[in-house]
């Protein structure tokens, strides 16, 4: 991942130095494991323990010799551990025994970093919809004027929906706490399945039957939740930017004035470049996950063509779902609402929000469905042509006002009424089973 979008702690989990370092760990735990039953002398243990060390760039020399990075890797440690105790690094497995494991790890530990930071991002968008609760705003339906919602009720979804993704991320994170050192067809025929126990269990991972390698719809899953958590934020930020268009201009994401610049030629802009970043990039998390899924299929016991994919899309997949959060929440936290502007775009189309509580009374007063919506389809027709109040126009008609009094029709067009029951969301927020 570019550094543009590699924050910390993140960044540092997928290092060079911290990926040969657990490695190491894993091969450390391998011998002490093997030296408890018997196989590996115990002195050995002891000295791999405290001698093994190695150099990224050591690594990187022999690894142009020897074209596997394990195998460098493996006689870097064995030549700092020394004779003759260093024959017996990487002693019984396979190459995939230790970068599996490893990777678990790492990927565990990068789950623990992104579910609190999702946690952050639920809670900001959660106090923001209770700020809201009672802010009144049209609400559209393919981009046109549909009935009365309020911001709070919008914001409610998008915390449930963070949620949602919260949970995704925990399954995927119990998928792959796993290891395996099996050996390299998975039969243990070189090591005892003490040993992988040993190791897993000092992991803080699960032992689990594989071929080679893990399987990987265990990646895939997680690069599904880390693209479903992208998803997540991309409708929301999209939503933002739709409302801080010009022509609607009821919300808009943060803008430092008299610092911030919104374009190099024009000075009155204020973009949405955040939220527009973030949508884009939620488009690579996608794309990752179909790379994901391509490497569930491998030959036989094991091929490495999900290898090179690998050391791409998992980093980077969580360093985007990492980044994507965090900065998402300082958009939700810094974002400019704007009521009277919200109530302004309510208004504008002359109060045909309310033409389903008119069509439903003159149903109520025995109209069928049918000629009841064709007489309010009608009216509203002529409030759209004449700009008209669309109270007004109902007033107008003999065929409506023959059949509702002008109370019942006044009714029809209480904003207060219409948004009774729209705070449920809201108070769902305040149960934490509730996504």
């Amino acid at each position: 991942m570019i550094p543009r979008y590699a924050l910390s702690p993140m960044a540092e989990l997928f290092a060079d130095e911290a990926r040969y370092g657990t490695w190491l760990e894993v091969e450390i735990l391998a011998v002490e494991a093997q030296a408890k039953l018997g196989v590996v002398p115990p002195a050995a243990a002891v000295a791999i323990r405290e001698r093994a060390a190695f150099d990224v760039a050591e690594i990187e020399e022999r690894e142009r010799v020897t074209e596997h990075d394990v195998a460098a890797f493996v006689d870097v440690v064995q030549e700092r551990v020394g004779t003759p105790h260093g024959a017996w690094v990487h002693h019984g497995l396979t190459s995939s025994d230790v970068v599996d494991t490893a990777l678990s790890v790492t990927l565990v530990r990068a789950c623990d970093l992104l579910l609190p930071a999702v946690d952050a991002l639920g809670a900001s968008i959660s106090a923001r919809a209770h700020e809201f609760r009672s802010t009144p705003m049209v609400g559209r339906t393919h981009g046109i004027h549909a009935e009365p919602t309020t911001f709070g009720a919008k914001l409610a979804l998008w915390a449930l929906a963070v949620r949602r993704d919260r949970v995704r991320l925990e399954r995927a994170r119990e998928a792959i706490a796993v290891g395996k050192l099996s050996g390299a067809v998975g039969t243990y025929s070189n090591v005892d399945p003490a040993v992988e126990a040993f190791v897993c269990d000092q992991l803080g991972l699960s032992p689990v039957p594989a071929t080679q390698v893990l399987a990987r719809d265990r990646h895939a899953e997680l690069l599904y939740a880390c693209a479903s958590l992208g998803a997540t934020v991309e409708s929301c930020a999209l939503e933002i930017r739709h409302l801080q268009r010009t022509e609607v201009r009821e919300a808009e994401e943060p803008f430092r004035a008299g610092a911030q610049k919104g374009s190099s030629a024009m000075p009155h802009k204020r973009n949405p470049v955040k939220c527009e970043q973030l949508c884009g990039l939620a488009r690579v998390l996608r794309a990752n996950l179909a790379a994901g899924l391509e490497n569930v299929a491998l030959w036989h016991e094991r091929d490495i063509s999900h290898s090179s994919v690998e050391r791409i899309v998992l980093p980077d997949s969580l360093l985007l779902a990492y980044y994507m959060a965090v900065k998402f929440r300082a958009v939700v936290e810094g974002m400019v609402a704007y009521p009277e502007r919200m109530r302004e775009n309510l208004d504008a189309s002359h109060g045909l929000v309310f033409s389903q509580p008119v069509l439903l009374a003159l149903v109520e007063a025995g109209l069928t469905r049918d000629d009841a919506y064709r007489l309010v389809q009608r009216n509203a027709m002529q409030t759209w042509e004449e700009r008209r109040a669309f109270l007004d126009v109902l007033r107008s008609d003999p065929e409506v006002v023959g059949v509702l009094g002008d109370d019942a029709l006044v009714a029809c067009f209480d904003l207060d009424r219409a948004l009774l029951n729209a705070g449920r969301a809201i108070d769902l927020l305040d149960d934490p089973v509730v996504t």
